[in-house]
C-alpha cells in the first residue's frame, strides 16, 4: 500500500525518525509541487470514476445551467 501523508515541517525528522523504525516501511520525501500534482491527478482520477458512474447510471448529475444559476 502507499500513501501520501502530510507532516508539519516541525514534526518532519522526528516523523522520519519513527518510521524508521520499522523495516516494512519505505518512505520517501518529496517536494511541494510534486505533491502538488499527485493531489490533482487524484481528483482527475476520480473525476474520471464519477463519470463512469454517471454512465453506468449509478451517480445522478444535474443541468449545467442548475449549477451556474448558483452562482
Amino acid at each position: 500500500m502507499k500513501m501520501l501523508v502530510e507532516i508539519a515541517d516541525n514534526k518532519a525528522a522526528s516523523f522520519k525518525e519513527l518510521i524508521k523504525q520499522h523495516s516494512y516501511v519505505k518512505a520517501k520525501t518529496i517536494s511541494e509541487p510534486n505533491a502538488a500534482i499527485l493531489e490533482e491527478i487524484m481528483h482527475i482520477k476520480k473525476a474520471f470514476k464519477n463519470l463512469e458512474k454517471v454512465k453506468a447510471g449509478k451517480l445522478k448529475t444535474r443541468p449545467a445551467s442548475e449549477l451556474l444559476n448558483e452562482l
